[in-house]
C-alpha cells in the first residue's frame, strides 16, 4: 500500500509539472503577467448590489419635456443615506441634467435617461477636462470616490446632444480659433477616484462632449456597450467614446464604438511641465478586445493629452472605416513617453493604419532647458489583415525618437505603400505583405 501511495504521489508530481509547461502564462507587452482580472468578464448581478429604488416610486414622473434633476437626485441621496442600493431608470425618458452618485449608489437603466439641452442644467465644478484640472460643468452621470460603481441594464443613457453640435459649429464657424472648453458642453459620464467600476451592456448615446471619461480610477470594465454618435448631417463634435485619464487596470471588452472622434483615448496631461503636475500621470495595463469598430478618428489614440502610457494592447477587433487604428499623437510642448504597446489580430479597413505625427492643435510651447525627448518604444503590431489607403503614415521629427518596433504576420492592401522601415531605430520586420 505505501508504494502504491508513493507511486500515485510521483504521478500527480509529474503530471503537475507537465501541466505547467503546457500553460502559456499571457504576459503584457514589457514580460509581466496580466492578472486573473483581466479574465474575468462576468457581469455584475443587480440583484447582489442591494435594494432597489425605482424612481418613479418616489415621485420622478415618466416625462420626456420636464427636466427632473431635483427629484432624480433625490433618490439618489435617499439610497445613499440608507446604506447604499441601486437607482433603477424604469421603462419611459426621464430628462435630467448633472446627477451624482455617491458611494454605495449604482444606476440601472431600463428606459432612457436623457440629458437636458441646457447647460445652465449641468453644475460648474471642480473637474478635469483636456489634461487640465479646472472649473467645469459636471456630466450627465457622475460618480467620484465611488468603489465599485456600476451602471448597467439595457436601456440607454442619450446626451441629447444635437443642440450643442449645433451651436459649436456655429462658434466655430465665427471663430476657427474657438477651443472645445469655449463651447459649453457637458460630457456623458465621468467617474473619478474610483476602484472596480463595471459599466455594462448599456447603450451610451448622443453624447455633447466626451462620452464616457474615467479620471485617476483603477480596475474598470467596459462590457458589451454601444457607444454611438453621428458622424454626418450635424455630427458630434469631440464625441469620444472613452477616455482614460490617469487610469490603470481597464478591461474594454465586446463593445461597439461609431463616434465622430477618437474611441478609446489615454489622456494624463499636457504642456510643457505636465510631467511635474501631481494632478497628471500615467495610464498602464489596458486591454481592449473583441471590439467592433464603426466610423471613428482613430481606435486608439495615445494623446492628444498624454504624458506616459505603458503596456497597452487592443486585440481580436474589427474596423470599419476607421480613419485610423493605432495614432500617437506626439505634442511639440510636451513630454511624452509610449511604450510596450501590442496591436495584434485586427481585421477590416481604414484610412491609415499607423499613424504617428505631431499633434499641434491648441498647443502652447514654453522654454525648458531639462524638457525630455519624447520617445516611442516597443511597438508591435502583428497578426494584421486590413484595406488601407495608408497603413504606415509616420513623420520623422526632431521632436520625438521612435525605436524597437516591431511589424509581423501582416498582410494589408496598401494603396499609399509608403512604408519605410528607416523611419524607426532597431525596426524589426518579418512576414510584412503589402499588395
Amino acid at each position: 500500500m505505501r508504494k502504491l501511495i508513493l507511486l500515485m504521489v510521483a504521478c500527480a508530481v509529474f503530471i503537475s509539472a507537465d501541466a505547467k509547461k503546457k500553460v502559456k502564462v499571457s504576459l503584457f507587452p514589457d514580460g509581466t503577467p496580466i492578472p486573473a482580472w483581466f479574465s474575468d468578464t462576468a457581469k455584475v448581478d443587480v440583484s447582489q448590489l442591494g435594494r432597489q429604488y425605482v424612481v418613479t416610486d418616489y415621485g420622478v414622473k415618466n416625462d420626456s419635456t420636464v427636466v427632473q434633476t431635483e427629484a432624480l437626485q433625490a433618490v439618489i441621496d435617499r439610497a445613499a443615506q440608507a446604506g447604499g442600493g441601486v437607482v433603477v431608470i424604469p421603462e419611459g425618458t426621464f430628462l435630467s441634467g448633472s446627477l451624482f452618485f455617491k458611494p454605495g449608489t449604482h444606476l440601472h437603466v431600463v428606459g432612457r435617461l436623457k440629458g437636458s439641452d441646457r447647460i445652465r442644467d449641468f453644475k460648474l465644478v471642480d473637474s478635469r477636462m483636456e489634461g487640465q484640472s479646472i472649473k467645469y460643468f459636471a456630466a450627465l452621470v457622475n460618480a467620484d470616490h465611488a468603489d465599485g460603481f456600476t451602471i448597467s441594464g439595457h436601456g440607454t443613457i442619450d446626451g441629447n446632444g444635437y443642440n450643442y453640435w449645433e451651436e459649436f459649429w456655429i462658434r466655430r464657424g465665427y471663430n476657427p480659433q474657438c477651443t472645445n472648453l469655449e463651447a459649453m458642453r457637458p460630457r456623458l459620464t465621468f467617474v473619478s477616484n474610483s476602484s472596480n467600476v463595471t459599466i455594462q451592456d448599456v447603450r451610451l448615446i448622443n453624447s455633447p462632449f466626451w462620452t464616457n471619461h474615467v479620471y485617476k480610477s483603477d480596475h474598470v470594465r467596459f462590457l458589451d456597450c454601444y457607444i454611438y454618435s453621428p458622424t454626418s448631417g450635424v455630427n458630434a463634435p469631440s464625441s469620444d467614446a472613452i477616455d482614460l485619464d490617469v487610469c490603470h487596470d481597464v478591461l474594454i471588452r465586446g463593445c461597439y464604438m461609431s463616434v465622430n472622434d477618437d474611441a478609446v483615448v489615454l489622456k494624463g496631461g499636457k504642456g510643457t511641465w505636465a510631467d511635474k503636475d501631481p494632478n497628471n500621470g500615467p495610464n498602464y495595463n489596458i486591454i481592449i478586445e473583441d471590439c467592433i469598430y464603426g466610423k471613428v478618428h482613430g481606435c486608439l489614440t495615445l494623446g492628444s493629452e498624454s504624458v506616459y502610457d505603458k503596456n497597452v494592447i487592443l486585440r481580436r477587433c474589427k474596423v470599419t472605416n476607421a480613419s485610423r487604428v493605432l495614432w500617437l499623437k506626439m505634442r511639440p510642448d510636451t513630454p511624452q513617453h509610449y511604450e510596450y504597446v501590442t496591436v495584434e489580430n485586427i481585421e477590416g479597413n481604414c484610412s491609415s493604419f499607423l499613424v504617428v505625427r505631431p499633434w499641434t492643435q491648441f498647443f502652447k510651447p514654453e522654454d525648458r532647458e531639462d524638457m525630455p525627448l519624447s520617445t516611442c518604444n516597443n511597438i508591435v503590431l502583428r497578426q494584421i489583415n486590413m484595406d488601407c489607403k495608408n497603413f504606415f503614415d509616420v513623420g520623422k521629427s526632431d521632436k520625438y525618437l521612435l525605436k524597437d518596433f516591431t511589424f509581423e504576420d501582416i498582410k494589408v492592401r496598401d494603396e499609399k505603400k509608403a512604408f519605410n522601415a528607416s523611419f524607426i531605430e532597431n525596426c524589426i520586420v518579418k512576414n510584412l505583405v503589402v499588395e
